[in-house]
């Protein structure tokens, strides 16, 4: 099965299921972007399950309305995030979602990489 972005849903990788978020490649259409994030959110509840999710921005616009669309996405999917992992962020968009982040009270199991190998990595382990 795929999911509404593209992805092989589940996605196996050294012994363990992600669920890959392919958010990039969007630039700055950001219609495109909000319209994938909904679809993905509507697929991921409707799987009723807690998922390692890898979230891909690599070549999409960074703008301070797409971290808030994205906060707001993670928000209400909350119960159905394990842990999350997101790519392609530079490091002053890593520090603006992470403060968005804090600002909605969420507490999740989140981590940040340059290297989707690793982060991909990180969301199979037991950490």
């Amino acid at each position: 099965m795929k999911s509404p972005g593209g992805s092989i849903f589940p996605y196996y990788y050294k012994g363990g299921e992600i669920h890959c978020l392919k958010y990039g490649n969007k630039y700055k259409n950001k219609e495109a972007l909000f319209h994938l994030m909904k679809q993905e959110e509507e697929f991921i509840t409707a799987t009723n399950r807690r998922l390692k999710i890898w979230v891909d921005f690599y070549k999409t616009s960074i703008s301070d309305s797409v971290l808030i669309a994205f906060v707001e996405n993670i928000k209400r999917l909350n119960n159905h995030i394990h842990k999350i992992s997101i790519v392609g962020l530079s490091g002053i968009n890593i520090w603006r979602l992470k403060r968005k982040i804090r600002k909605s009270n969420l507490i999740l199991n989140l981590s940040f990489y340059a290297d989707p190998e690793e982060a991909k990595s990180w969301l199979v382990s037991e950490r």
